[in-house]
């Protein structure tokens, strides 16, 4: 894979000087299109072996173009805040916004590679993170994203010459960096987003590749006409909604619990929650915990019972509602992403990033391509999240149609209850079957092992509150139990 970035190519300084006049103008004008045009975002991966001129590359970019829309970032070795959270979460945090560049000098991909160089990871685990990766990546390119990958690359002998010049120990044996590295970019180096190995040797033909791949890029995506807009590959098509099992149908949604055994549960539930929570093993942890319903289900008096038996310093709660400006010009975890807690730590979720397959896509807010690929990309985010010990407590808040109209009602008559209620409940109301399907689908294709859904028949608000709490106790005691 890298024999070709060994050849001794080399540029002239005139012929180089006369092309890259016309290159940096053609960028140049590519970076403001981009910005005009707003649609995509932009981001380039830097990556490579020591000396092949990386760094080098990244301030010729900010050079030819304008630095104040490319967003640079650079990944040393992580905070102790970033370690608390997820590998991918710096990431996901710093991506570009629609009409920017953005260029990662190192990024995901760092961390498998050195790991499997140090003999950290098995080649089992290595092949899985690539597998990971790659679905990101996917992702990103489903989003919209131009995602732009470049490997510089030099020989053993040119590599040794430059770090003693520079008087820099390599950061790894080059033969097994080279090994493991050319196995990753086989592994990841996709249709949607090929790694583009770079010659190093001689650094006015390393700028001109660069940058003329760059310009291509930039001009390709760029001529593509709204009309002609890529439709990201969906899934096979669901059942018919009357050939499918109704999960919340089956539910047993009135269940009894008097005010007196309510408030002794109460009691000794949040009692329990409070103290796995103070306990030296839940430092090794984290909890997301997500509520989901139909409208007023009581997933707001759920979370604040479970939020009443926390330290307020432990917990964040985040109140999903319609994205914002900057929300949207990002992929659609993103906001989501920024969210993820550090270990010791809750993050509650009044509705989720499962909106894209219940509102968004009843309310056709979105393409059904977007809606069906988004099952596949939630259940790779939860994924992620359980491997590095975030326990993810899933829960729907199930009512009957009957008593979402008595609350509706109850709600209207209540002085201090009024600001629950909206003329867009009453909308939603009328597409209650539509709203059930959807939450059907989601629960049969979301509820894993690893992130199972607790359906909580909610009729009564006792008896919902303290499954609510029952659940997350237990779920978390699991978690500590399989860290002994």
């Amino acid at each position: 894979m890298f024999e070709s970035a060994n050849l001794n190519h080399n540029v002239g300084k005139a012929a180089y000087r006369r092309e890259e006049a016309k290159l940096r103008e053609q960028l140049l004008d590519a970076q403001y299109d981009l910005k005009q045009d707003g649609s995509f975002a932009v981001l380039i991966l830097i990556a490579g072996v020591q000396g092949a001129g990386r760094g080098e590359t990244v301030n010729q970019l900010n050079e030819w173009m304008d630095p104040r829309h490319i967003l640079t970032h650079a990944f040393p070795e992580p905070t102790q805040d970033e370690l608390e959270r997820p590998e991918q979460w710096r990431y996901w945090r710093v991506l570009p916004p629609k009409g920017k560049i953005g260029v990662f000098f190192g990024a995901w991909h760092t961390g498998p590679i050195m790991r499997r160089v140090q003999g950290e990871t098995s080649d089992s685990e290595f092949a899985y993170e690539s597998a990971q990766i790659s679905r990101l990546e996917k992702m990103l390119y489903d989003e919209g994203v131009l995602l732009l990958k470049y490997w510089f690359h030099v020989s053993a002998k040119k590599q040794q010459k430059r770090l003693k010049k520079a008087g820099e120990k390599p950061e790894a044996p080059y033969k097994k960096l080279v090994k493991v590295s050319e196995t990753f970019l086989r592994r990841t180096s996709m249709a949607e987003a090929p790694w583009l190995i770079i010659p190093g040797t001689h650094p006015r033909f390393r700028a001109l590749t660069f940058g003329r791949h760059l310009r291509a890029a930039l001009r390709e995506r760029l001529g593509v006409k709204p009309t002609a807009k890529r439709i990201p590959a969906r899934t096979p098509p669901l059942l018919p909604p009357d050939e499918r099992l109704n999960l919340l149908s089956a539910l047993k949604l009135d269940q009894p619990m008097s005010k007196a055994a309510y408030e002794r549960s109460l009691d000794h539930w949040q009692g329990r929650l409070n103290a796995l929570s103070r306990s030296r093993a839940f430092k090794s942890i984290a909890v997301v915990s997500v509520f989901e319903g139909m409208d007023a289900a009581g997933k707001g008096s759920a979370i604040r019972r479970v939020t009443r038996a926390l330290d307020a310093r432990l917990y964040h709660t985040v109140a999903v509602a319609a994205p914002t400006e900057e929300e949207r010009a990002q992929p659609y975890l993103w906001r989501f992403w920024r969210h993820v807690p550090r270990r010791g730590r809750f993050a509650l979720f009044d509705r989720s990033w499962y909106g894209r397959v219940l509102v968004e896509r009843v309310e056709q807010l979105c393409p059904e391509p977007d809606w069906m690929r988004a099952y596949s990309e939630i259940n790779d985010f939860e994924q992620t999240l359980v491997r590095e010990r975030i326990v993810v407590v899933k829960f729907w808040l199930a009512i009957s149609k009957d008593e979402q109209l008595r609350r509706f009602r109850q709600r209207e008559k209540t002085p201090f209850k009024r600001f629950k209620i909206t003329p867009e409940d009453w909308r939603n109301r009328k597409k209650w079957d539509a709203y059930e399907t959807a939450a059907c689908d989601m629960v049969d294709r979301t509820s894993t092992a690893i992130a199972p859904w607790t359906l909580v028949e909610a009729n009564n608000k006792y008896y919902a509150r303290i499954k609510v709490l029952k659940t997350l106790c237990r779920r978390i005691e699991d978690a500590l139990e399989k860290l002994k």
